[in-house]
């Protein structure tokens, strides 16, 4: 009887020592996930410190549109060669506070809460993350990494090289993308000869690139480029413009 017992108490012993193969699954895919998401940080962040100086070939968006559409128009232009009224005029439209605020405007997110609409809360720093890094679309988690991206971007990229960037990834006519191609699009003229009323047309069609036109303007696009046109003017006096203007 004592040999059975203790026969009993060694196979109780050894069933104690197995591996749980769940706690071990668990911990195996906790480090996968640690390890994915840490490969994906040093990955944008070579990414952000890259463009710094060297132009972004392609987006996510500029990529889907080629394949939807079988081309598109785009040719990068510096900033020095756009007039600087074209760049006013995007800010006025998108981002009025663009020299003022870190990657995220708290008053206009504050508005836009209060409001129950969501436009007019993201700011151009943001804006490039999304065409630059991400893609189109709602969704919590292209949110959740351009909120994480935004503020490297801010860190790393002075302002004028932000603007530089979103002028020329911004989609501005259904297959058009960047102001260069936008400009001999709409005025066939090159960027540098842009008017106040085109660069305001232009920034006028923003919101919605697809159905709106800056050469053929409907009531709603004539009513927003004169409201650009004053807003371009106003920041250049009051200085908010002094951030990425010579």
């Amino acid at each position: 009887m004592a040999k059975k017992t203790a026969g009993k108490k060694k196979s109780r012993s050894k069933a104690k020592t197995r591996v749980k193969p769940l706690p071990w699954l668990l911990s195996w895919a906790g480090f996968l996930a640690l390890r994915g998401t840490t490969i994906l940080i040093l990955t944008v962040l070579a990414m952000v410190l890259l463009y710094t100086f060297v132009n972004p070939p392609i987006t996510h968006t500029i990529w889907t549109e080629k394949r939807r559409l079988g081309s598109v128009d785009r040719q990068w232009v510096p900033i020095e060669e756009v007039a600087p009224v074209m760049a006013r005029s995007v800010v006025a439209a998108e981002d009025a506070n663009f020299c003022l605020h870190w990657g995220f405007d708290v008053d206009a997110i504050r508005a836009a809460i209060d409001s129950g609409s969501g436009r007019g809360a993201s700011t151009i720093s943001q804006q490039v993350v999304k065409n630059v890094f991400l893609w189109q679309g709602r969704s919590w988690i292209r949110k959740a990494l351009e909120t994480a991206i935004t503020p490297a971007v801010e860190a790393v990229w002075s302002k004028r090289r932000i603007l530089e960037v979103y002028l020329n990834v911004a989609e501005m006519d259904e297959g058009v993308f960047g102001v260069d191609a936008a400009a001999q699009e709409y005025f066939d003229v090159t960027p540098d000869k842009l008017t106040s009323l085109q660069a305001a047309r232009i920034a006028a069609v923003l919101p919605a690139p697809k159905s709106r036109s800056a050469s053929k303007p409907s009531a709603k696009v004539r009513k927003r480029t004169a409201a650009i046109i004053d807003g371009a003017a106003t920041i250049r006096a009051d200085g908010r413009a002094s951030c990425f203007e010579d």
